[in-house]
C-alpha cells in the first residue's frame, strides 16, 4: 500500500470483518467475517480499513478474495500489499464497506445492522419485552434480545471487613457488576412472524417455555 492512500472520515461505512493475520508470503490477509455476503470479500472494488487504536479510516482497493471452508475466514488481496511484512501492519484492522452499497436480499432476508436496535413485542400480549442486540448464525439464525425487565439484584450479605487487614484480600468482597440479561430466540417465520424494519418493530409468537419473561418480575 503506498503513502498516497487517502485517510478519510466517512460515517456511512459499515464494518464487515476484522483482519486477523497475514496469509502466506505474498501480502494476502485473513479476515474474520461479520457478514453473510461473500461478495464483501471476493468482489474487487473500493473498501476501507479502520485502525484498531486511532480509528483512522483509509481507502484501499480490494483486488479479490476467497473463502476458507469451515473457518468463517476469507483471504483477501489488497492493492499495494505485496509481502508478509506489509501485511503484518494490518493485524486487527477492521474492513469496511459503503453502507449504501448493499447486496440484494431475498424475501425474508435482512441486514444485521437493520435488526440491531429493533424493539421486540410479544404478539399475543402486546408487551414490549426487549430490544435486538445481535444476530448469531448457529445452524438457524438466533436473535439475541436484551430484556427490558431485568431481574432484581440478589442482595449480598454485608461482609465484616474489620478482620481483613490486607487490601488485596478486601478486593474479593467487592460486589461484581451484573450484566444485562439477554435471551436467544430462533429467527424463523413461525416464531418471528412480523418484521417491520421501517418502524423498528419485531413481533414474536414464542411457543410455551421458550421464554419465561414473567419469572423475572
Amino acid at each position: 500500500m503506498n503513502d498516497e492512500s487517502q485517510t478519510i472520515n466517512q460515517p456511512e461505512l459499515l464494518a464487515v470483518g476484522t483482519i486477523t493475520s497475514p496469509q502466506g508470503l505474498k501480502g494476502e490477509l485473513r479476515v474474520y467475517s461479520d457478514s453473510d455476503f461473500p461478495e464483501r470479500f471476493t468482489k474487487a472494488g473500493t473498501r476501507w480499513l479502520q485502525h484498531p487504536d486511532t480509528g483512522a479510516i483509509t481507502e484501499v482497493q480490494l483486488k479479490g478474495g476467497r473463502y476458507l471452508t469451515g473457518k468463517n475466514l476469507y483471504v483477501i488481496k489488497l492493492e499495494g500489499v505485496e509481502d508478509r511484512r506489509q501485511a503484518e501492519e494490518f493485524r486487527n484492522y477492521q474492513l469496511l464497506v459503503d453502507r449504501s452499497d448493499r447486496p440484494k436480499l431475498s424475501k425474508d432476508e435482512y441486514h444485521v445492522a437493520d435488526l440491531v436496535g429493533t424493539q421486540v413485542y410479544h404478539q399475543e400480549t402486546g408487551e414490549n419485552i426487549g430490544v435486538v442486540v445481535d444476530l448469531y448464525s448457529a445452524g438457524n439464525d438466533l436473535l439475541e434480545i436484551r430484556l427490558h425487565k431485568q431481574p432484581e439484584n440478589n442482595p449480598q450479605p454485608e461482609k465484616d471487613l474489620s478482620q481483613v487487614s490486607r487490601r488485596s484480600k478486601r478486593k474479593k468482597y467487592r460486589p461484581k457488576p451484573n450484566n444485562p440479561v439477554t435471551i436467544f430466540i430462533p429467527f424463523v417465520k413461525e416464531i418471528v412472524p412480523i418484521v417491520d424494519i421501517a418502524n423498528q418493530r419485531l413481533e414474536i409468537s414464542p411457543p410455551d417455555g421458550l421464554i419465561n419473561i414473567h419469572e423475572l418480575e
